[in-house]
């Protein structure tokens, strides 16, 4: 079978209006692919403008996704289903059963009817404490305890996969870490530390840091893979077009980096000086809190993805000046 992805046919991207969804619309039309099927909840106005000026073919809702698969039988060459539930704060494990785990094993069974490899993303969430670490291996995943209900949910869905006897020709299960990037204005509380701090910075010239409550780690000094959405798009592309071997696989940047120093980084994108408070984590998540999370990146490495990420601080540099200062979308 040729890993070639046609101009003609279709790729199906789910959460398109969303953060990571849009992005990868926008990407994929810098690199000549406008024949997309565009599939989330439309109505949300606050969404609108991260599809403005894309290209794409059709719009569907997701409730209705399957049907319109049913009625139009489109030739599709590749879905991203990256459209979930991603609201840690939200502890209805029925909304994530249904969305993250029935909706993405309908996805999949649609895919291993009709030969379509398959993207999906999971999320670092899995992880939980980290206890078990943060290795992308199979053979940890029904071991895994995460700590909220949409972290259960992703690993549902793993787990659910690995069972699998039917696959589709190819699939990535993506353990997205801490993403941030352009077009996550709508995303409220759910948006990057990155965006809350710019915002913070620009209303009030500080920026709020939860304390430290283990004597192990310093205030501020707590630790997160952080990576840049412009690394995430490349790599999606990269195992369209590539498709190595079938598994889940982390994606960050295999560096963790203080809370601090992602602070330190958006003042000087903003060139002001640094103004870093310190405030009490609330209770009701300090016994949920990850105090440090690194993506172990040797499986994809191996696999033969070779580019560089962006630096932290490089990173938010490019999101200050060229998108969070301006109001622009990716």
């Amino acid at each position: 079978m040729s890993n070639s992805v046609s101009k003609s046919n279709s790729i199906v991207i789910t959460g398109a209006a969303g953060f990571i969804g849009s992005c990868l619309v926008s990407f994929l039309n810098s690199r000549g692919f406008e024949n997309l099927i565009l599939v989330d909840e439309f109505e949300r106005n606050d969404k609108l403008d991260n599809l403005r000026n894309k290209k794409y073919t059709h719009k569907t809702e997701r409730d209705l996704f399957f049907e319109w698969l049913h009625q139009n039988k489109p030739g599709i060459d590749f879905v991203f289903h990256l459209g979930a539930r991603t609201d840690t704060t939200e502890f209805d494990y029925a909304v994530h059963q249904r969305l993250n785990v029935e909706y993405s094993q309908d996805m999949w069974n649609y895919c291993v009817l009709h030969n379509i490899p398959l993207v999906y993303a999971s999320s670092a969430a899995t992880y939980g404490s980290g206890v078990l670490g943060y290795n992308d291996d199979h053979d940890i995943v029904n071991r895994l305890e995460p700590l909220n209900p949409y972290g259960i949910s992703k690993n549902e869905f793993d787990k659910w996969v690995l069972r699998q006897h039917s696959a589709p020709p190819f699939w990535a299960g993506l353990k997205f870490f801490n993403v941030y990037g352009p077009n996550e204005y709508h995303k409220g509380r759910m948006a990057s530390v990155v965006f809350h701090a710019f915002n913070q910075v620009k209303q009030k010239g500080y920026v709020n840091l939860f304390r430290s409550h283990r004597p192990d780690f310093k205030d501020g000094e707590q630790l997160r893979d952080f990576v840049y959405v412009k690394d995430v798009l490349h790599i999606c592309l990269w195992l369209m077009e590539t498709r190595p071997h079938s598994a889940l696989y982390n994606l960050g940047t295999g560096k963790a980096r203080t809370f601090y120093d992602l602070a330190l980084a958006t003042f000087a994108g903003m060139d002001i000086l640094p103004d870093i408070r310190f405030i009490d984590m609330p209770e009701d998540i300090r016994d949920k809190y990850q105090y440090f999370t690194e993506a172990n990146m040797d499986k994809l490495r191996n696999a033969g993805y070779a580019d560089a990420f962006y630096g932290l601080e490089k990173g938010i540099d490019d999101y200050v000046k060229n998108y969070l200062i301006t109001g622009n979308y990716y």
